[in-house]
Formats: C-alpha cells, structure tokens, sequence
C-alpha cells in the first residue's frame, strides 16, 4: 500500500479559505479516486508543517519565500481557491508525481 502524501491548506488564519479550498480539493481528489492525508492551517504555523505539498492562495506566495521550509515540500498555488478546474489542473499532476 502506497503511502499517503501530506496535503495542508494554507490561509491567514487557517479557517475560512484553507478549509473551503481543501473540501473543494477533496471532491477533486474523489473523482481520481485519490485518498490522500488533507488538513487546513494559518499561514503562521507553515515552519513547524512536516507535510509534502502546500495549497495556498497565490496572494501568500511572498510570505512563503521567507520561511525556511523543508524544499522538498511542493508548493501549489491557486489564482482561485475554489475552482475545481485549477485545482485538478494543478493539484493533481503534482500528486501524481508524487506518488
């Protein structure tokens, strides 16, 4: 059994967006019959993330660039949280790699 990648969902506070971009992402990943780990964070708590890809809103994209991250983590950024469209355009060749 493979193991399942580490997906968080990245936003101010680690409420509201983060948590409408993962159900939105989790639909997506149900239609490629895709069961990864997914949980949802404030953007202050990405240094202590041990995860393998980053889901954010483009808008977080400089505040990221000043953590010092693990670079293996994969970073995902989306024009539009909860666009199914751009989240399988761009979410799920990431995984795919991944995998």
């Amino acid at each position: 059994m493979a193991k399942k990648l580490k997906i968080f969902f990245i936003c101010g506070a680690g409420l509201g967006s983060s948590l409408a971009c993962q159900m939105t992402a989790e639909d997506v990943l149900s239609k490629y019959g895709l069961d990864e780990s997914m949980d949802h964070e404030a953007i202050s708590s990405t240094p202590g993330l041990r995860t393998d890809i980053i889901v954010s809103a483009e808008n977080f994209k400089p505040q990221f660039e000043k953590f010092d991250l693990d670079p293996a983590i994969r970073f995902v950024f989306l024009h539009n949280i909860v666009d199914q469209k751009e989240i399988e355009e761009k979410l799920i060749p990431v995984i795919k790699e991944l995998e």
